[in-house]
């Protein structure tokens, strides 16, 4: 088997301030774009399992919305409070005005 490449909305979908939440095979994904860019991420915090796309986002900053744990949108590093981890990364490419999301081998 090998990764795949999921379908998870249009571009068209989303914007600066706006942020995509699905669910592709078992993953909640998050998908932002900033400044261009498209990033996906897990959409669940780590700390107390809210959905980060719930919460506040700016500048590449996601906040949850229960206890305010940041993580940083292009790389899930954790920016603070009190989430154990960062956010796992998911691969984001587009084709036309379609975004497509890599899952992990065996998670679709």
């Amino acid at each position: 088997m090998s990764d795949v490449w999921v379908d998870v909305g249009s571009t068209g979908d989303l914007n600066d301030d706006e942020p995509l939440s699905v669910v592709a095979g078992r993953h909640r994904i998050g998908v932002y774009l900033h400044r261009g860019d498209y990033y996906a991420v897990d959409n669940v915090c780590p700390h107390a399992f809210a959905i980060l796309t719930d919460g506040f986002y700016d500048d590449g900053t996601i906040e949850c919305p229960l206890h305010q744990a940041s993580f940083d949108v292009a790389t899930g590093d954790r920016l603070g409070g009190p989430a154990p981890s960062g956010l796992a990364c998911f691969a984001v490419r587009r084709e036309g005005d379609r975004l497509l999301v890599r899952l992990p081998e065996g998670a679709e």
